[in-house]
């Protein structure tokens, strides 16, 4: 894996991360840099992850003809706006990619804007991140081990699904293959939720009279379980809406059973509320002590 020119739409702990493993294994030869804050952009220059760097404001896609691969890692509201500056700038051998939490409504979009180039479009989620955001936070060893999820269609070219698969590799990541659709579903309830229920109990708690209190009292179970309520609003405010029927969908489920714990307590059932925790608990045990369970999707960008 060789690349001479990478362009980064978005250099903050994704992008930055995927330029930072990319030097590291010696992959790639040049960095371009495109992002809103300067301040973040001056950071991604002095930490070297990045070359040369533009803000949205300036003449950036002037440097996509020469661009072998655009990764495009901003929050995904922003994806039509930016593929729209992106599809008239790219060169004919260029692919892009991008690493959104969400798959179906970004494809829409790459089709309806890149048009006879939507083959070199490939549509891709690395699962790895933490709740803190930008330049300052990317780190090499991000994607180590971790998986990354290509959501290729019937039109997408296979020479651009095995760059970008190589692309990943090269980060030290493991690639794997799903349906756009089957992944939305299954990131609605493995990723989406858990952090649409840390954000909602964080607030819940802010939102009380004794909210300073109960935080001042909470120990690490609280700490563990909402950690990722530090996450960009930003981003999950355009994940949560970009997949919104299938994470209405999770969050039924979760109300159901909720209301189920409810009425165990209610009725005084302790039998039947060990059993739900021996289930839960056995499952967690078990699916913890799987090595290939090491993906963390903080999505922060």
């Amino acid at each position: 894996m060789q690349i001479a020119n990478l362009v980064v739409v978005g250099a903050g702990l994704i992008g930055g991360s995927c330029a930072l493993a990319l030097r590291a294994a010696g992959a790639v030869s040049r960095v371009i840099g495109i992002g809103r804050g300067r301040a973040n952009l001056d950071d991604a220059v002095s930490r070297g992850i990045i070359d040369v760097a533009y803000a949205l404001g300036d003449d950036w896609t002037k440097t996509l003809a020469d661009a072998d691969v655009v990764l495009v890692a901003a929050p995904v509201a922003q994806y039509p706006m930016l593929f729209g500056a992106i599809a008239p700038a790219i060169g004919e051998a260029t692919v892009v990619t991008d690493a959104g939490s969400t798959k179906q409504g970004v494809i829409s979009a790459a089709r309806a804007t890149f048009g006879a180039r939507f083959p070199h479009f490939v549509a891709g989620h690395p699962i790895a991140g933490t709740e803190r955001s930008g330049a300052a936070a990317a780190h090499a060893a991000l994607f180590d081990g971790r998986p990354v999820v290509l959501t290729p269609v019937a039109e997408t070219a296979e020479h651009a699904t095995a760059t970008i698969a190589a692309l990943w590799r090269a980060c030290g990541a493991h690639v794997a293959e799903m349906k756009p659709d089957e992944h939305d579903r299954v990131y609605a309830a493995v990723s989406h939720l858990p952090h649409m229920l840390a954000f909602a109990l964080v607030a819940e708690f802010a939102a009380r009279p004794d909210g300073a209190t109960l935080l001042r009292h909470a120990g690490s179970g609280f700490r563990d379980f909402t950690r990722i309520a530090a996450s960009s609003p930003e981003n999950w405010r355009d994940i949560a809406l970009a997949n919104r029927d299938a994470l209405q969908d999770e969050l039924r489920r979760y109300r159901n059973a909720v209301g189920e714990l409810e009425r165990l307590l209610a009725e005084g059932d302790g039998p039947q509320l060990a059993a739900l925790f021996e289930r839960a608990a056995r499952t967690r045990r078990e699916w913890g002590a799987t090595p290939a369970n090491v993906g963390d999707d903080g999505a922060a960008c």
